[in-house]
């Protein structure tokens, strides 16, 4: 471990989960961390309590809602305290309860081994930055989570994490998915972008790779929230997506640098996602799922829950199904999210089909024209009782309908023509 010393100090617990740890350094707004050339946001955190936090994010587990409720009763700087004292200077009118012996003796062998200057020094020359609740940038829908907030979050990217989340969505889906799902994913990244919106996925192969590439395609913004550090690569083929997600949007991760993925960060990881959004978009996703245990966060924590159909004969499509049956709302394209995500008065345009040119016809000349037999010719007698008309009415809907190209007259009877429909021209009496 490095020269970082956690040294007693009077804490008392915050009561919340949304309020700065009882443990925060007094001189918030210091001006640098104890790594040199890591500024400290003005009005934060102060330096110990980053440092101490920086050092538990490689003690606790994303999602450790036991380990985050001793942060919150006892703030970041005394829990390292704890963490780091030998075992028989515990405090034991007080001591951190709800774990075995052996788990504890777990985190106190992971905090024996942090280096919190190390992990930010690392941290600067990638050009990234590590951020805490208090920070300016915090994105402040995370403390929904309760004692599962992430401590910090580490990130690579020029972008405002804070501003960019509050009007942002989730597309996320299969990683094995079908080319109709790349092709959604990708559409509805691409769609959302043109509107405005940041689309936020795990840069996962399949339906995240793809809405991240749509939205990237279409000029606009994405964050990628990351199950490693943001400097491990994963899956290796999206390297260069990684990259220009980097250096356009911004990458996100709880894990410090160097950690790789493990399947219960990945699913950890899509709590983070269902939070800093204001909507959970699923494209394709088998009954087992990690982008269904996304939806279900969003569904807990208020956000709204969207899925896109496909083909009921798909397993893939099973997952999303599923929630459609439920409280999930269908959509097809980008415009239907913004209704159900945006302001009031984002709303999608009507859907209809094509509007034929016997739509157009006024009512009582839909009748004459109905009247026509399919096969062979009428009289116009014939045509007004089946029209319920005078043979007169009939007479002149007949050659309005003759002036428009949907019927004919041979002799004394009249039939449909058999031509293609044409547009009526001022030599045929106008249009």
């Amino acid at each position: 471990m490095g020269s970082v010393g956690w040294t007693a100090e009077p804490v008392e617990s915050t009561g919340s989960a949304g309020e700065s740890p009882a443990g925060a350094d007094a001189g918030a707004g210091s001006g640098v961390d104890a790594a040199e050339g890591v500024p400290a946001t003005s009005g934060g955190p102060g330096e110990r309590e980053r440092l101490a936090r920086a050092a538990l994010t490689r003690v606790i587990e994303p999602g450790d809602e036991r380990a985050g409720r001793w942060l919150r009763t006892y703030g970041a700087v005394e829990l390292m305290r704890r963490l780091t004292s030998p075992e028989d200077a515990e405090d034991t009118d007080d001591p951190l309860t709800g774990v075995s012996a052996a788990r504890l003796a777990g985190y106190r062998r992971r905090a024996a081994g942090a280096d919190p200057e190390h992990d930010l020094a690392t941290l600067v020359a990638l050009g990234g930055r590590f951020i805490c609740p208090g920070d300016r940038e915090w994105p402040g829908q995370l403390d929904d989570l309760g004692d599962a907030r992430p401590v910090g979050l580490w990130l690579r990217g020029p972008a405002d994490l804070r501003l960019w989340a509050l009007r942002s969505v989730a597309v996320v889906g299969a990683r094995a998915c079908t080319p109709y799902g790349a092709h959604m994913g990708a559409t509805l990244g691409a769609g959302l972008a043109e509107k405005g919106w940041v689309v936020v996925s795990g840069a996962a192969a399949g339906v995240d790779g793809a809405a991240h590439r749509g939205a990237l395609a279409a000029g606009g913004a994405t964050i990628a929230v990351l199950a490693s550090g943001v400097d491990v690569v994963y899956p290796r083929a999206h390297a260069e997506l990684i990259s220009r997600i980097a250096q356009q949007g911004v990458l996100v991760a709880e894990l410090p640098p160097g950690d790789h993925p493990t399947p219960s960060r990945f699913v950890q990881r899509n709590r983070v996602i269902a939070a800093l959004t204001r909507g959970t978009v699923v494209v394709e996703a088998e009954y087992r799922s990690g982008s269904l245990v996304t939806a279900r966060n969003a569904q807990r924590l208020g956000r709204h829950t969207i899925g896109v159909p496909g083909p009921a004969t798909s397993g893939l499509s099973a997952g999303v199904h599923e929630l459609l049956r439920g409280e999930a709302a269908l959509v097809t394209d980008a415009a239907e999210i913004v209704e159900l995500v945006g302001e009031m008065g984002d709303l999608a345009p009507p859907r209809r089909g094509p509007v034929l040119p016997r739509d157009l016809l006024a009512p009582a000349t839909a009748r004459v024209l109905d009247a026509l037999p399919g096969h062979g010719e009428a009289t116009v007698g014939d045509i007004a009782r089946e029209a319920a008309t005078t043979p007169e009415e009939a007479l002149g809907r007949l050659y309005e309908l003759h002036s428009l190209g949907f019927v004919e007259r041979e002799g004394d009877g009249w039939r449909l023509t058999s031509s293609p429909l044409r547009t009526p021209s001022t030599r045929r009496g106008g249009a």
